[in-house]
C-alpha cells in the first residue's frame, strides 16, 4: 500500500480548486482562479498566462484569425490588442478583413432573432449569418470603396497583398470614426497578410472595380510568402495565437516549408494559443511534438508552451483581453518588439 501511495504521489500533486465567489471582481483576477480548476476554465487561464509570458520574453507574436469575428462584435477588442502591440504580425481572412472595412466605414451589424425568417430577409436584401444581420446594400458600398482605392492606385506594376491592405488601413484612417483592424494596424505599422484574399468577400469590391471601370490589379503572393519567411526566421522567439479555425495560421505554416529556400531552418514556435471550435482534444501546456500537435499550432519549439482553448472566440477573447488590459501594462514597458518599414514592396525587418 505504502509503495502504491509513493508511485501515485508522483502524478496526484496539484488538487484542482473549486473556483471561489468573493470580492474580487476584476477579470484578471477570475483567470487567476481558473488556472487551478480544469478543463476549458483552466485553458482559458493559461491563454492568458502564456499571452503574458510571449510579451514577457521579447516574442514576436502572430495573430491568426478567420471566421465571423467582427460581426460577433470582437473589432474594439482586437483594434485595442493591435494598437497596444499585444500582436506584431496578423495573418487574417479576407472574410474579416471586409467585415472590418464595413464596420470601420461607420456601418454596422445587427442582432437577429430566432422569429425572423430567412425568406422575408432574403426578400428585403437582408444577409443573415447565424444570429447577426447585415444591410446588403451596405455591403455593396463597402465594394465600391475599395474600388475607388484601387482606383487610386499605380496599376502599372503589381502590388504584394499587405502593401494593398496597408494601403486600405491609409485610406481608412483618413475618414474612420473610429479603429478597426486595418487602421489599427496602419498606426501601429504592423504588417497584415491575408491568404483568402481572392476567395473572400474582399474579392467582389476588386472584380466590381475591373468590371465596371476596367482598373486591373494584380498581386504579387510570391513576395508576401518572402517577406512571412523573413520574419519567421529572424525572429528571436515567436508565438502564435490563433482564432476561429486551426486552418487560419495555414499561411504562416507555408513561410515556414519556404525556409528551405535560403537554407535557414526556422526554430518552430516557443509559444502557442489556439482559441478555435476544431474538434482536437489538447490535455497539457507542455506536449510532445507530434502530428497532431502540428496540426493545432504548427511547427513548435522544443518544449513549448502551449493552451488549447475548445471554444468560440467571441467567448474567451472577451475574458482574455479584458483580462491583459489589467495586468499586460508591467510587461510592455520593457518589451523590445520587432519593427517594421513600409516602402512599397519591400517590407524591411528589425528584430532587437
Amino acid at each position: 500500500m505504502m509503495q502504491k501511495k509513493a508511485k501515485l504521489s508522483k502524478f496526484l500533486t496539484v488538487p484542482i480548486q473549486p473556483i471561489p465567489i468573493d470580492r474580487d471582481r476584476s477579470v484578471a483576477g477570475l483567470l487567476e482562479k481558473m488556472e487551478s480548476a480544469g478543463f476549458g476554465a483552466k485553458q482559458i487561464a493559461e491563454a492568458h498566462r502564456i499571452w503574458l509570458d510571449m510579451l514577457d520574453d521579447n516574442t514576436t507574436i502572430y495573430l491568426c484569425a478567420s471566421g465571423n469575428l467582427i460581426p460577433a462584435g470582437m473589432r474594439r477588442l482586437l483594434a485595442y490588442v493591435i494598437k497596444n502591440r499585444f500582436v506584431d504580425v496578423l495573418i487574417v481572412s479576407g472574410k474579416i478583413l471586409f467585415h472590418d472595412i464595413h464596420e470601420t466605414l461607420g456601418r454596422n451589424h445587427y442582432q437577429a432573432h430566432p422569429s425572423m425568417s430567412d425568406e422575408e430577409l432574403e426578400v428585403n436584401e437582408v444577409y443573415r449569418v447565424g444570429n447577426v444581420l447585415a444591410n446588403l446594400d451596405e455591403y455593396r458600398e463597402a465594394d465600391e470603396w475599395i474600388g475607388s482605392v484601387i482606383n487610386q492606385l499605380d496599376l502599372s506594376r503589381s502590388y504584394t497583398v499587405r502593401e494593398f491592405l496597408h494601403v486600405l488601413g491609409r485610406e481608412l484612417s483618413e475618414i474612420a470614426n473610429e479603429d478597426g483592424i486595418l487602421t489599427s494596424a496602419f498606426k501601429a505599422r504592423v504588417p497584415v497578410f491575408c491568404p483568402d484574399i481572392s476567395g473572400s468577400e474582399l474579392a467582389v469590391g476588386i472584380a466590381r472595380e475591373r468590371f465596371e471601370k476596367k482598373n486591373h490589379i494584380y498581386f504579387d503572393t510570391a513576395q508576401d510568402t518572402i517577406d512571412l519567411m523573413l520574419i519567421a526566421q529572424r525572429a528571436r522567439n515567436s508565438g502564435l495565437i490563433a482564432l476561429g479555425s486551426t486552418n487560419s495560421q495555414e499561411m504562416l505554416a507555408i513561410a515556414d516549408f519556404s525556409s528551405y529556400l535560403n537554407r535557414i531552418n526556422v526554430r518552430g514556435h516557443k509559444y502557442a494559443i489556439s482559441i478555435v471550435t476544431d474538434g482536437f482534444t489538447m490535455d497539457t501546456r507542455t506536449p510532445s511534438i507530434n502530428a497532431s500537435y502540428k496540426t493545432v499550432f504548427g511547427k513548435l519549439a522544443k518544449g513549448a508552451l502551449t493552451a488549447y482553448v475548445p471554444c468560440d472566440p467571441s467567448i474567451a477573447l472577451p475574458l482574455i483581453i479584458t483580462a491583459m488590459s489589467q495586468t499586460a501594462a508591467k510587461y510592455m514597458k520593457a518589451r523590445k518588439r520587432p519593427s517594421f518599414s513600409f516602402a512599397g514592396k519591400e517590407l524591411t525587418i528589425e528584430i532587437p
